[in-house]
């Protein structure tokens, strides 16, 4: 194929850029398949840096998910079972196909690609492929149903430490979950409950995870650019996607551990880790738009608002943006 064939005289390292010129003319094609064939390439994951009159550079091979490392990583409920797809709609979505008809706690998807994934409030997630981590957990946490909302919480915890067991840097939280690196995204956490149709009790919860991992700002595009970061901008070193999903599948399975008994430890841990706290915010309601700073996090893992009228509320939902945050001044 034509895109072997570039990627083995990029490799070869015969000059640091290679003329697209000469390219075509090693392999008897035109500059235009050529460029479609590096477009192609970029879109599987390698990144090709392009300069005029220089020509093509390979920076990066795609960075492939071994499956077998994270299964024998010896946790001891999640990732026991790993499903890996090239491409899904979203790995949330996957999981729930997997357990229609039986329910397999610890269960875990990845995908190196998703095309539906999905955030908070039905928000699309951008998830090219070989760009970042997208995987999906699926639990049976022993508890009541009042204690399954604080598992979002208890997650964003548990990933804050996993990047930084695996990058040495500790990001913030913004409530309730959006993992916070440079004032920008770097993670988001979306939690989905199901529900016996008979009894109306917990079936399971799904945590779904998505990491920016290796993506540019061309990756994110003009409109998202300026609020998302990745760990490749952020950082001189990036673990590979590998390393870095076995370290989530740890910091998950201390989390399937310790929940609820250990609430007061990781209520700590996440006040210190909230960047909300001590901020202006806004927050968004059907009644509109109200204004107010926020004072703390209660024992619920709700975030305590002063409005401006000087009332205090515990808020547990809501669409709320962070001066200093995400662009937001």
């Amino acid at each position: 194929m034509l895109k072997d064939d570039i990627i083995k005289l990029l490799e070869s390292g015969e000059s640091s850029y290679l003329s697209g010129q000469r390219i075509s003319e090693q392999l008897g094609v035109s500059r235009a398949a050529v460029w479609k064939a590096v477009e192609a390439l970029r879109k599987d994951g390698y990144e090709i840096d392009s300069r005029s009159n220089r020509g093509y550079h390979l920076v990066r091979t795609p960075d492939v998910i071994d499956v077998n490392t994270l299964l024998h990583l010896g946790t001891r409920q999640i990732g026991r079972r790993v499903l890996y797809f090239d491409t899904l709609d979203s790995t949330n979505n996957e999981i729930k196909r997997q357990s229609i008809d039986r329910v397999e706690n610890g269960l875990t998807v990845i995908a190196d690609c998703q095309t539906g994934g999905r955030g908070r409030r039905g928000r699309s997630f951008l998830s090219p492929a070989g760009k970042g981590l997208y995987l999906s957990i699926l639990m049976q946490p022993q508890c009541s149903a009042e204690q399954i909302s604080m598992l979002t919480a208890w997650s964003a915890v548990a990933l804050c430490d996993a990047i930084e067991n695996a990058c040495g840097v500790r990001p913030g939280i913004k409530w309730p979950n959006d993992l916070v690196l440079h004032e920008k995204k770097l993670c988001g956490v979306l939690t989905e409950l199901e529900l016996e149709a008979e009894t109306g009790l917990p079936r399971y919860v799904v945590v779904g995870i998505g990491i920016n991992v290796f993506q540019t700002a061309q990756d994110f595009g003009p409109e998202v650019a300026p609020i998302a970061i990745s760990l490749s901008q952020a950082l001189d070193t990036v673990p590979g996607r590998t390393a870095l999903a076995c370290e989530i599948l740890r910091s998950m399975d201390n989390l399937y551990r310790d929940f609820p008994q250990a609430r007061e430890r990781y209520l700590e841990q996440y006040r210190r880790d909230c960047l909300t706290l001590g901020k202006s915010i806004s927050v968004v309601r059907p009644s509109g738009t109200q204004n107010g700073l926020a004072t703390g996090v209660n024992e619920d893992f709700a975030l305590t608002v002063r409005w401006e009228n000087g009332t205090e509320e515990p808020l547990s939902a809501g669409e709320v943006s962070v001066r200093g945050l995400y662009g937001y001044v």
